[in-house]
């Protein structure tokens, strides 16, 4: 049952129980507030909100002020103006006069308050707080110079979070808010939600990188944002801190048809990028979706799963990696009639034939891929297809996703020897157990993930002795830290900072000359620039080199279509059309051989633009799991910014590095939902009601009025 006030001569229905204040602001009456925030208790400190009310002498504090039947209530008259404009004098009179110097400015509501107002502390004795810019927490700079004492990040920290490491102190006579002996935040059980710096309306409390307002969910959920197919990190972390892992794995499933593969092979530029890391060490992303993917039961997110209803449009999809895989199935579950094509005997592409099973074991590939027969995708397998223009007399749109499976050979001496291999020739005859050519001594040439992959490979062939060189150094080789450190733990030898000079050998390879490089840059048309050391030439002898230096599209001009740089297909930026109508690329042959992640984020694509072109309307987004409300009150945990980083177990190198068992077990049982718990939850700060301005309510007020 609603209350009837009268506010200015106008008569509100509102709900009971609320304050005045909000009664207005809801029903378009803007009242100068700044202490006040709606998801906050009130304390009614600023005094810019107080009103008159008939029948009460002094002017009282409208969000303090609860509404009661038949209330009559002016919000503005000379009265009130004077003792709203000397609270705003008060409180310019300790706060830094130069606006354009803040790096709030444009984005500051004590900015539009004294603009809405017209106040100037001009009339006051203002005086400088001389506190020091704190600059030591991560991700948040304390700026108390700047502070008004609102209290709103008391407030929030306490009452909203539950963490109540900010509150009031006092040095020299001045208050301001900090922590207890004031501390650091790492050492008070702060958990870096953001939260204060979210309701800070001054810029006293803010974070330390900067944004515009259309980049702040990028900036502050970077998790989801540098996730190439933009998985909500957030939600899917927070089940399985819950133990709602098929809650999880949906999550993951709505944008990831693989998850398990990724689990375990994914690039993760999440954890680059997460803030938790700032503090300590970043969450275990990739390992608390393999955790979710392996323990979380399917049901769900297979009784959510869309399918749309038939089409009548054919689609036929060349190749079978992950790009060409995920565009086939989403093409599929927005009802149309989809053929996969896959040269080779299996699906997965890179998957089941580039990426060793010590890392990726096939049955997980083979499981997975079975989703496409689940969404009613005609799989073809054994089916090489050279005439891709022809394919349109059969089907309404053509994708091609056929992957980087020719490996690059370097114009070098030698490079045709006998007992010269490439990567991807290598890698696929490991997987199908086909012969390899490989000897006992083996060199590898190059230093991204790709070549350690074949020097472990080389490893578990039964290479007694295994080197793998470079032009990058050390710290500048393109292969994860984890890839290097492990090859070195099964006994494989690295050589970074070297010049592949030549191949020797006459009838069959014997090793290589390389030379020692002094440094190693690119100009500003990316070409190599290489300083060798004097005199540093050397051979290292083997009966096997193996290039690991690039890998192209197996295509040719005669297919057809306009070809770019480095043999990929040539596509209209943002559509992925070919020069030829009807046909579409995506993944590795447009882009160069990338990640699994960056494939599946292809095929997303692609699979949305081929919907769109036969008259869908591209939307392939999926909700697989509830949508609920996270509690916002998060609470304290003691030494939180300390939590160290659950380790994935690996298997000790005498136990792994002759056989492709898988090398991980992930992260066990007990340690899963503890890592999750250490995620910051970046994503509660978006569920804080953010701030409007005067100008808000006045246009509301106008349009009411018109």
């Amino acid at each position: 049952m609603s209350v009837a006030i009268e506010m200015d001569g106008k008569r509100l229905q509102v709900d009971p129980g609320m304050n005045v204040l909000e009664a207005a602001l809801q029903n378009g009456i803007y009242i100068p507030h700044l202490c006040h925030h709606p998801d906050l208790p009130d304390i009614g400190s600023c005094r810019l909100c107080i009103v008159e009310v008939d029948g009460q002498e002094d002017v009282q504090p409208a969000c303090k002020l609860t509404v009661q039947e038949g209330m009559k209530i002016t919000t503005d008259s000379p009265r009130i103006a004077a003792q709203r404009k000397l609270a705003m004098e008060l409180l310019l009179a300790a706060h830094p006069e130069d606006c354009s110097t803040c790096p709030k400015y444009g984005r500051c509501e004590l900015q539009t308050l004294i603009q809405y107002m017209g106040v100037s502390a001009t009339r006051m004795h203002t005086r400088i707080k001389g506190f020091a810019q704190n600059n030591q927490n991560p991700l948040i700079i304390h700026d108390m110079n700047r502070c008004v004492l609102c209290g709103r990040c008391v407030r929030a920290c306490g009452d909203l979070r539950g963490v109540g490491v900010l509150q009031y102190n006092k040095k020299d006579m001045e208050t301001y808010v900090g922590t207890l002996h004031d501390k650091l935040l790492k050492d008070s059980g702060c958990r870096f939600c953001g939260a204060c710096a979210e309701v800070c309306p001054t810029g006293t409390i803010r974070d330390i990188i900067e944004y515009s307002p259309v980049e702040k969910k990028d900036a502050l959920i970077p998790c989801q944002a540098t996730c190439p197919a933009h998985t909500d990190v957030p939600r899917y972390v927070r089940f399985v801190k819950e133990g709602k892992f098929a809650e999880a794995l949906a999550v993951v499933h709505e944008k990831l048809p693989f998850p398990e593969c990724l689990g375990r092979v994914c690039a993760h530029p999440c954890e680059s990028e997460c803030r938790r890391g700032q503090v300590n060490e970043a969450v275990s992303i990739r390992n608390i979706k393999r955790y979710a993917a392996e323990h979380g039961s399917n049901d769900l997110w297979k009784k959510n799963s869309k399918h749309l209803p038939a089409t009548g449009k054919k689609v036929c999809l060349v190749g079978g990696g992950p790009a060409g895989m995920t565009a086939a199935y989403y093409l599929a579950k927005q009802g149309h009639d989809v053929t996969l094509k896959e040269a080779y005997p299996t699906l997965g592409g890179q998957m089941a034939y580039g990426i060793p099973s010590y890392r990726l074991p096939r049955e997980i590939v083979a499981k997975e891929a079975g989703y496409l027969n689940d969404a009613g995708v005609h799989v073809e397998t054994g089916c090489r297809v050279t005439d891709f223009v022809g394919l349109k007399q059969d089907y309404d749109a053509v994708l091609l996703a056929l992957g980087t499976h020719k490996g690059v050979r370097l114009p070098m001496q030698g490079n045709d020897l006998p007992g010269v291999l490439v990567n991807s020739d290598f890698l696929r005859s490991a997987a199908m157990d086909q012969p390899t050519g490989m000897g006992k001594r083996v060199i590898v040439l190059g230093g991204g993930n790709v070549a350690f992959d074949c020097a472990r490979t080389a490893r578990r062939l039964g290479a007694q002795e295994i080197h793998l060189a470079c032009l990058e150094a050390r710290d500048k080789m393109l292969a994860d830290e984890e890839e290097i450190t492990q090859a070195q733990e099964e006994g494989i030898r690295i050589h970074p900072a070297h010049t592949f000079e030549a191949i020797v050998g006459t009838d069959h390879a014997e090793g290589v000359r390389f030379c020692r490089v002094k440094s190693f840059t690119f100009d500003e048309n990316r070409r190599a620039i290489i300083e060798k050391e004097e005199n540093s030439e050397y051979v290292i002898e083997a009966d096997t080199v193996i290039f690991a230096t690039g890998q192209r599209t197996d295509i040719t001009p005669e297919a057809g279509l306009e070809l770019g740089r480095g043999n990929s297909i040539a596509v209209q930026p943002g559509s992925g059309r070919t020069s030829v109508a009807g046909i579409y690329a995506c993944g590795d042959a447009v882009y160069g051989t990338r990640t699994v992640i960056q494939a599946i984020a292809a095929g997303r694509d692609a699979a949305s633009e081929i919907d769109k072109a036969l008259g869908g309307d591209g939307d392939i987004s999926e909700v697989l799991a509830p949508v609920e409300v996270p509690d916002a009150c998060i609470g304290k945990v003691e030494g939180f910014g300390d939590l160290p980083r659950a380790e994935e177990q690996f298997r000790c190198a005498e136990a792994r590095s002759d056989n492709f068992a898988p090398i991980s077990a992930g992260l066990c049982d007990s340690a899963a939902c503890g890592e999750a718990a250490r995620c910051l939850q970046c994503d509660l700060r978006f569920r804080i009601t953010g701030h409007r301005i005067w100008s808000d309510y006045t246009d509301e007020k106008e349009g009411a009025a018109q």
